[in-house]
């Protein structure tokens, strides 16, 4: 078979022609067909407005129906499309669009109003996302093309546009597809360039591994600007035929309930943050009561629950997917222990916006707990460590997922891909011999012991994240080189039960002191800090740490 992308969206959109494909949840729905004539549309749009192949055009906006068409259409006419996160603040959209030369940029409405066009001059236009309507236009080209487009679609096609019209050019697999700016846990996003066999090799792992068809129907929760939500939520969905519907809305717990009980998606994508909030809120305190405690010790009785429970928490996702996959960030093991418990079908898989994203993953039923699966297809891991089954090591990976390097940044991509091609992850880990992979922390969050003990503030933070009232929490090393946890506290639960804020910081304290019991000497918790909101985080949901580097 051979080995072009855009092969895959052109044989969809010609296999499923009259067929559902992206729906805004709560709107609009758009055929395989309509999605071709748009994408079409769109080309004699870049065409005419004298954008070349090679050329970069953004996007910046929710996910939504016309992000999807906009994106196809850019990679399908030959342009590099730059996605941008709409989490992302003004200057920050600004300084990648013109770092990325950009010469188009496609924008939702919410994000427009934030943003300043003369902060992007070289751009040449920029188009509304939610009709393609021209919102600054520096060209006589692209204002003219625009003006006159129905009409030189209508010449090109003068009897209907049928599906035998759909011809898509090929790409190579070293190409350029898309430039994707990294999620920001740093200061500054690097631009991460993707080649189509990557996009091409991730869309392959998911016919491979998932068993999604024609029809079948799929959330996209996460955003489309990060190639987890992108891969796997969208460009595989759409390749198979599937139809999408879009969150298009900020996705509150309540919306992705509702959302789930009414479209009944045949695989859920989530993040760990979206997972354990549900079971934190759902599950637990219906299982914490005295009564289900004693119910649970009771042997018969006890798998009755359990399968009660566990039933409750399949409605919970809709009752109609094959499995529960969880990424993006690292997944609570007393969460997962739960799941496990309760036969769940659930795996965590691993990955990085440098490959596109896939690195790891396992089928459900042959998941090992606490791991993140093994080498996808295509990709081999290493850990940098004398014993990688015993001794945590950096992990490196090489394949045909891994991007191409930084944008405009070589020395980054030098530090970053080695000599032989392996891409270094940052992420610490071990592997068993059966090549499970089990991460243990971030290189760059590392900290050292007082007589240099490696600590890894994740795997405290976790034990922090099981105590009473605590919501969100950080483990930093303060400049007398002893450690300090930020908590942000759930107050809505302890105003609740009718506590107060003295109360609160005393149970912090009795938290910190339950933990240290736990911990060796040279990794306690010497002090707490209340947060009064939640922590800033990264669109991945993981709390931004640079941020928090010192207690005041």
């Amino acid at each position: 078979m051979e080995k072009s992308f855009l092969a895959f969206i052109e044989d969809s959109i010609k296999k499923n022609w009259d067929l559902d494909a992206l729906t805004d949840y709560k709107g609009a729905t758009l055929q395989y067909k309509d999605v071709a004539r748009k994408i079409e549309k769109l080309h004699i749009l870049l065409e005419e407005s004298g954008i070349k192949p090679g050329d970069k055009v953004a996007l910046c906006g929710r996910n939504s129906s016309h992000w999807g068409v906009a994106f196809l259409a850019i990679l399908t006419y030959g342009a590099v499309a730059v996605p941008i996160l709409h989490e992302f603040k003004a200057d920050n959209v600004h300084n990648i669009v013109n770092h990325s030369d950009a010469r188009l940029l496609f924008v939702g409405d919410v994000v427009w109003e934030a943003l300043n066009e003369a902060e992007m001059p070289n751009l040449e236009g920029i188009i509304l996302m939610t009709d393609f309507t021209l919102l600054v236009c520096r060209s006589k080209q692209l204002e003219y093309a625009r003006e006159h487009l129905n009409e030189m679609f209508g010449k090109k096609f003068p009897r209907n546009f049928r599906k035998e019209h759909v011809s898509y050019r090929r790409d190579t697999p070293e190409e350029l597809a898309l430039i994707n700016y990294t999620s920001g846990t740093t200061s500054f996003s690097k631009g991460v360039m993707l080649p189509y066999r990557s996009l091409w090799s991730n869309t392959q792992f998911a016919f491979e591994v998932l068993t999604l068809q024609p029809g079948n129907k799929v959330i996209s929760i996460l955003p489309m600007a990060h190639m987890y939500g992108l891969a796997f939520e969208f460009i595989y969905e759409f390749c198979a035929g599937c139809h999408v519907y879009f969150l298009t809305r900020m996705p509150s717990p309540k919306i992705i309930f509702q959302a789930f009980s009414e479209v009944k998606p045949h695989i859920v994508i989530s993040v760990p943050l979206i997972i354990e909030k549900i079971i934190k809120k759902n599950v637990l305190p219906k299982l914490e009561t005295l009564k289900m405690k004693l119910l649970l010790k009771v042997p018969l009785i006890n798998d009755k629950i359990k399968e009660a429970v566990r039933e409750h928490m399949v409605q919970a996702f809709g009752g109609n997917f094959y499995e529960v996959i969880i990424g993006g960030a690292a997944f609570n093991q007393d969460v997962e222990r739960l799941l496990r418990s309760l036969d769940f079908p659930y795996t965590v898989g691993y990955g990085m916006t440098e490959c596109g994203p896939i690195i790891c993953y396992e089928d459900w039923l042959r998941y090992k707990p606490g791991s993140c699966g093994k080498a996808a297809p295509r990709m081999e891991i290493k850990i940098d460590s004398p014993d990688p089954q015993n001794i945590v090591g950096e992990i490196l990976t090489r394949g045909e997922n891994v991007m191409l390097g930084y944008y405009k940044n070589p020395e980054a991509t030098a530090q970053a891909i080695d000599a032989e091609g392996w891409l270094h992850t940052g992420d610490l880990g071990v592997m068993d011999e059966e090549g499970n992979v089990t991460i243990k922390g971030r290189s760059k969050n590392m900290l050292l012991g007082p007589s240099g003990q490696n600590i890894y503030p994740e795997e405290i933070e976790e034990k922090i994240s099981n105590l009473p009232y605590v919501c969100e929490n950080i483990v930093i090393q303060q400049s007398d080189h002893k450690l300090a946890a930020l908590i942000y506290p759930d107050f809505e639960e302890a105003y609740k039960q009718g506590l107060t804020d003295a109360d609160i910081e005393r149970i912090m304290e009795e938290n910190r002191v339950a933990v240290n019991a736990e911990l060796p000497a040279y990794s306690q918790i010497t002090r707490i800090k209340i947060y009064p909101e939640e922590f800033e985080k990264t669109p991945k949901k993981s709390i931004k740490r640079f941020l928090y580097q010192e207690v005041k």
